[in-house]
């Protein structure tokens, strides 16, 4: 009997009646119905969570923020409602509490009291971090609660993002605060230096100047002392001089009233005369004329004499009293150097100490002025490092602080949706669970070809093609699932259903191996190998997260590869692991069916007591 005779009894054995047929078709349907169900129910969920329900909880106060009333919590909320992620449903504290104990709301995010005043105590002495509440429960669904926590970390960093730009356009606004202050700083440095170096040119013509005016101050000083000395002398030659003067004054006034009497006596002494020249009869007339005229000469040269010495007396008490007014003079005069000498003296120290200090005070000018060059200097930089922003890019800036990272997506490969990343998986499930399903009613292996001592190598082939090529009709089905009903984007659909076959194939010939040589039990083992592969294949998390055996499984059984193969060939991703994954398939397609091939070997040589007690499968 030929391999194609065999596969042809098989599928007449398989189609003898109707139940035969209803149940092939059944078990034929079953990839297409858990993959495909699971699938479809799985598409795209994240599409649909806004008719998740949630409940959002304000107890916020809120506060005050730069003199206007804020309540973050209110724009929040509103916030939320209107981006529409989730069915938010504003609710109180009583009925989000309640809402989530009864699965009303899958979760709710309240907002305490103190949450708008918290957010804005970071800019002031007290500052702590603000409260946001979620509250799950699971028992309404652990993904819904793990969905609620992904919702309030984004809702936080929604936060965070809004906090941050309002800080960081305060701070902004602070700083074109600050250069503008600087800029009148740097004006007031620029009038700072002009004035710094117009008082340091003063400084040094005041010091110049208070130099001339302690050396004409010494001089002054020197020839005061020699005035002082001088009127010194003066004073002293002026009270000898003085008292000469009163001496001869006394004199001249003893010698007044003497001259005086004399000329009286000497014109009583005339006047007799001229009587007894008159009285003389012996002389002549001319004779009495000439004694009465020289006797009046005489009169007169005396009384002129007497007014001479008079005028000489007057002249002699005012020279008196000069002497005297010269005397009390010279005094003062002397008193006055003096004083005036000491003045001096204070002036020439003083102004020493007055150009000492004028010279200090043009050193401290100099001084001054550099340090305002410096200051101006300085400022000057600061305002240039400082940039003069807008308004309008001062907002755009703060939004840059805010959120700085903006997450560019570049994938290498994309499934599309939730459900096309889960399609390898599920698809490769669904195949073993077919090969499975249909080992319940297909014979592993045909007795009339075992009994006739057919070719093992036949028998085997025959065994493996049957259910083989009913699993590639299964994945016929499911593709069309996959690729019509679902619309799942697929890059190689012709490699994508060659994986799928494959798999099947490889399964059917592990399955085969199983039931050749174990029976029942092969086919128990074949579950729990499904089991071990669902877990190890990494088709959901990662295979790194698995623990350290069951991560090595993922690296030896079949099915890891085959979900490998199909995201390679549905995402557009590398054809040469694709053709590794195939080729590790193809490598236990060919040991299962060696072993299988051995296995029908054993069972045309030997009878063994399963074959005498056929178990209760099958």
């Amino acid at each position: 009997m030929k391999i194609p005779q065999m596969i042809a009894a098989e599928f007449r054995r398989l189609t003898a009646s109707p139940m035969s047929i209803v149940a092939l078709i059944a078990l034929m349907c079953v990839p297409v119905l858990y993959g495909g169900l699971y699938l479809w129910a799985n598409q795209n969920p994240y599409d649909r969570l806004d008719q998740v329900p949630a409940a959002i909880v304000v107890d916020d106060t809120g506060t005050t923020v730069d003199g206007k009333p804020t309540n973050y919590g209110d724009e929040v909320a509103e916030q939320l409602a209107k981006d529409g992620s989730f069915d938010w449903h504003r609710v109180t504290t009583g009925s989000a509490a309640s809402g989530v104990d009864n699965s009303k709301y899958d979760f709710s995010i309240t907002f305490p009291a103190d949450f708008s005043e918290a957010l804005a105590s970071a800019s002031g002495k007290n500052p702590r971090q603000a409260t946001v509440t979620l509250t799950t429960n699971d028992t309404n669904s652990y993904l819904a609660s793990t969905i609620g926590e992904q919702a309030a970390e984004k809702i936080r960093t929604s936060i965070v993002k809004k906090v941050n730009q309002q800080a960081a356009q305060q701070f902004l606004i602070g700083i074109a605060d600050i250069r503008s202050n600087l800029v009148t700083a740097t004006d007031g440095a620029a009038q700072l230096v002009t004035g710094s170096t117009t008082a340091q040119s003063g400084a040094s013509t005041l010091a110049d100047g208070t130099a001339q005016v302690s050396t004409g101050a010494q001089q002054l000083d020197s020839a005061l002392g020699q005035l002082a000395a001088g009127a010194a002398t003066l004073r002293d030659g002026a009270a000898q001089v003085a008292q000469g003067n009163d001496t001869l004054a006394a004199k001249a006034d003893q010698a007044g009233p003497v001259a005086a009497d004399a000329a009286a006596q000497a014109a009583a002494i005339g006047q007799q005369l001229i009587a007894r020249v008159n009285a003389d009869a012996a002389l002549t007339p001319e004779q009495r004329a000439q004694v009465v005229d020289a006797v009046n000469s005489i009169d007169a040269k005396v009384q002129g004499g007497n007014a001479q010495i008079q005028g000489l007396v007057g002249q002699v008490d005012q020279l008196a009293a000069g002497a005297d007014q010269v005397a009390s003079g010279s005094a003062q005069l002397a008193d006055g150097a003096a004083q005036a000498k000491s003045g001096s003296s204070q002036l020439a120290s003083g102004s020493q100490q007055a150009a000492a200090g004028a010279g200090q005070l043009r050193d401290g000018l100099t001084t001054l002025r550099d340090g305002t060059v410096k200051l101006h200097n300085g400022l000057d930089d600061g305002l240039k490092q400082i940039p003069d922003n807008s308004a309008q890019l001062q907002k755009k800036q703060a939004s840059t602080i805010a959120d700085p990272v903006d997450l560019a997506n570049t994938s290498i490969t994309s499934a599309g949706t939730y459900g096309a990343g889960l399609a390898p998986f599920f698809v490769a499930l669904a195949g073993w669970i077919g090969i499975y399903a249909l080992f319940l009613i297909v014979k592993p292996v045909s007795r009339r070809a075992i009994t006739a001592l057919h070719s093992p190598v036949k028998i085997t082939l025959a065994g493996w093609l049957t259910p083989g090529l009913l699993g590639a009709i299964q994945m016929v089905g499911l593709f069309a699932v996959l690729a019509g009903a679902l619309r799942f984007s697929i890059d190689n659909p012709l490699g994508t259903f060659g994986m799928m076959a494959m798999a099947s194939l490889t399964f059917a010939a592990i399955i085969l191996a199983l039931n050749v040589w174990l029976g029942s039990v092969g086919q128990f083992l074949g579950l729990v190998l499904m089991v071990l592969q669902l877990v190890t294949a990494g088709g959901t998390f990662p295979w790194q997260t698995l623990p350290g055996p069951l991560a090595a499984l993922h690296h030896v059984l079949p099915m890891s590869y085959a979900v490998d193969g199909m995201r390679q060939l549905m995402y557009g991703g590398n054809p040469a692991t694709a053709w590794a994954d195939a080729g590790i398939l193809a490598l236990w397609l060919l040991i299962a069916l060696v072993f299988a091939a051995i296995g029908v070997t054993r069972m045309t040589h030997f009878r063994t007591l399963r074959d005498l007690r056929p178990s209760l499968i099958g």
